[in-house]
């Protein structure tokens, strides 16, 4: 019989919690996989675990998997852990779940901390629905087409940010047009330091630029909500941006209409506005 491999959840920052379950399978796998092993040992060592741990990380995935797979298919049970919170959000995992799960292997999760979802929910904005974009491109036409995509968004998307970037990724979704929106950034989530700030995108691009935040960042942005995909005021901002860039009045009341959803009368009287 296969063994199986679980995907354990650990602490984003608070040790107390790692569950007892994580606690009981941890201990009892033949293999911890580890995202960085020199982070997680004191951790197992904290909560009486000895089991063997491996390094698997982004740059490791493709050579070490088949091998994991092959202790797998032996009998070994294995679980891997991330840095901090659930693997495969944002961590490395997806290559070796789809191919245990390929092989016939078992999967299990074994829930717990997930930044995202902390960020989220402490937020105050609508958790009934949500796009989760992880680290965004640092620039380039990717990273463009997915502020569009997600200034454009009828419900909450949720980013997760390096500090040193969050103005700046604050300040690019509000040339894109969401400036006005509510939105929440939260850092060292269950730690000492906790932090949610809330206010609109513009709010907190300005105050962040001048007290860039320390540790781990989540960016939670509300929804455009129906309609047009950006409120008028918000769609005024993006009219004077794009203005500001050199477009031509018709290419303003293009975008307008077709990325943001208005009707063309306004989109027009919206280009036309004096300064």
């Amino acid at each position: 019989m296969p063994g199986h491999l679980y995907i354990v959840s650990t602490p984003i920052g608070n040790l107390g919690d790692l569950s007892p379950r994580a606690v009981k399978t941890l201990a009892g796998v033949q293999l911890v996989l580890a995202e960085d092993t020199r982070h997680s040992a004191p951790m197992l060592e904290g909560v009486g675990v000895k089991t063997p741990l491996q390094s698997y990380h982004e740059h490791k995935e493709a050579r070490a998997t088949p091998a994991i797979v092959a202790r797998l298919q032996a009998g070994e049970d294995i679980a891997l852990i991330s840095d901090a919170g659930t693997p495969l959000l944002s961590d490395p995992g997806a290559r070796l779940v789809r191919a245990a799960l390929d092989a016939g292997i078992p999967v299990v999760p074994i829930p717990g901390a997930s930044a995202l979802l902390a960020a989220l929910v402490a937020s105050g904005l609508g958790c009934d629905r949500f796009t989760f974009y992880g680290f965004l491109p640092r620039k380039g036409r990717e990273r463009d087409e997915l502020l569009r995509e997600i200034v454009a968004l009828r419900h909450t998307a949720v980013i997760y940010e390096a500090p040193n970037r969050v103005a700046a990724t604050l300040a690019a979704l509000d040339a894109a047009g969401a400036g006005e929106r509510d939105a929440a950034v939260a850092r060292e989530l269950t730690k000492r330091f906790e932090e949610v700030r809330r206010g609109t995108v513009r709010e907190l691009s300005r105050y962040h630029e001048g007290s860039p935040p320390r540790g781990e960042v989540v960016i939670v942005l509300a929804g455009a909500g129906p309609g047009a995909t950006i409120s008028e005021a918000e769609a005024r901002h993006r009219a004077r941006t794009l203005r500001d860039a050199g477009a031509s009045a018709r290419e303003v009341t293009r975008t307008l209409v077709e990325e943001h959803g208005l009707a063309r009368n306004l989109a027009y009287r919206l280009t036309h506005e004096p300064e």
